[in-house]
């Protein structure tokens, strides 16, 4: 496609026609998400279940943010904001015996590295203690060995905690979780990571400095397609065998002199300006197959292109993703700049106008104080969703299912 051409399609794009059906707070157009996603979507899940707060040592949760406040921004913050919105949601019960649900919270991604990034080997002996605890002190635990409880496990590959996926698998999810909930980020379809029955949720993206970046939402979209991020991860992937399946480096080797795409490893000051000039982000896959830019991306109102066989998106029974994205198989990461300006302008628009309706937004994000339709909300909503529980959890007396036992050797070391 010539430079020239890009500039008629840009011109289409502002002065099509748009039809909207609604306009939200920022005066942005809208069109209302419609059938059962939308309905979904607008669940309010009070009333529909009660949650039981285990209460634990400090050991497990608050000592170790305060000794590393970090975590509670980075792309995990997730399992912290959970906690605390628990404490004081509508949902919580504090008689075990009335509970639907059981609560664990265990700050697992909170081990931080001089570079901030987690790390996740000493997890699964932390969980390993909590559920021990919990199973001695309390007896909701031994009845179901943990059917009825839900953990977030936020880090790359979930409970499965590595961030390679080789190992990932060859650690599959730590044994005393396999008959609990897991909510966390990571989802693919017919994964060893993924349970049957997890909630996957969006990684956590600070509300407070993503809203303080918003433009006015008439600023044109000069930027057809955008991204700001690594290639090739070196220091963890020197061979460059393993990193996002080689979808980044094709991305980079491929376009990094196309006009129309604006790539790049400099995350600059304008990050988020740009992205909501942008008309597609791309959203590829890195060590696992999601990453904040689709939260970004989403909010920004900037079509979200992802790249990642199989992927299992956040809050998918809500969210319409197919009709607010695009996806690109990664094999045919070579030919994006086809793919992408193939797409007629109406398709674009309706996208776009889809985007732009706050409710989506919200779905997206963790605001503290939570706000109704918030992430905090479709993750009850997705609880709800599993009530009533099958009878059939329910184990008869001395029956056992899990094997404690079971693991890599280094799990069973004391934490």
């Amino acid at each position: 496609m010539e430079f020239s051409m890009w500039g008629c399609l840009l011109l289409a794009l502002f002065t099509a026609s748009i039809g909207v059906e609604g306009i939200d707070r920022r005066g942005a157009r809208t069109e209302r998400i419609s059938g059962s996603a939308g309905d979904v979507l607008d669940d309010n899940p009070v009333g529909k279940l009660k949650v039981y707060v285990y209460e634990l040592p400090s050991k497990y949760n608050k000592k170790i943010l305060h000794k590393d406040p970090r975590c509670l921004t980075h792309m995990f913050a997730a399992e912290i904001f959970m906690h605390q919105f628990l404490l004081t949601s509508a949902v919580r019960t504090l008689n075990p015996n009335e509970a639907d649900w059981f609560y664990t919270p265990v700050y697992s991604t909170c081990d931080l590295a001089p570079n901030g990034l987690p790390l996740p080997f000493k997890s699964p002996r932390m969980m390993r203690s909590a559920i021990q605890l919990i199973s001695a002190r309390w007896p909701y635990w031994n009845r179901t060995e943990g059917a009825d409880h839900f953990f977030l496990v936020p880090h790359d590959f979930g409970a499965c905690f590595h961030y390679q996926e080789e190992k990932a698998i060859k650690r599959g999810i730590l044994p005393l979780l396999q008959r609990s909930t897991l909510v966390q980020t990571f989802g693919q379809q017919n994964h060893v990571c993924l349970n049957d029955g997890s909630i996957t949720i969006p990684p956590y993206a600070p509300p407070e400095k993503i809203m303080s970046h918003l433009i006015p939402p008439d600023t044109p979209r000069s930027i057809f397609v955008y991204f700001r991020g690594l290639f090739y991860d070196v220091n963890n992937d020197p061979e460059g065998g393993y990193y996002a399946r080689g979808a980044r480096a094709s991305m980079w080797e491929n376009f990094k002199n196309n006009p129309l795409f604006d790539i790049s490893t400099d995350h600059p000051t304008t990050y988020y300006e740009d992205m909501q000039r942008a008309v597609f982000c791309l959203c590829p896959l890195g060590w696992a197959p999601w990453s904040p830019r689709l939260v970004e991306a989403v909010i920004f109102g900037c079509i979200p292109v992802i790249i990642a066989d199989d992927i299992v998106l956040p809050f998918a029974d809500a969210i319409p993703w197919e009709e607010i994205g695009v996806f690109v198989a990664e094999k045919d990461v070579p030919y994006l700049d086809t793919i992408l300006t193939s797409i007629p302008v109406d398709v674009i628009l309706r996208k776009q106008r889809l985007l732009a309706n706050p409710s989506m937004k919200q779905a997206m994000l963790f605001p503290q104080p939570a706000q109704s339709g918030d992430a905090f909300h479709q993750i009850l909503n997705g609880l709800a969703r599993k009530l009533p529980h099958d009878k059939r959890i329910y184990l008869k007396p001395g029956e056992k299912v899990l094997n404690w036992t079971a693991g890599p050797v280094g799990d069973h070391k004391p934490w």
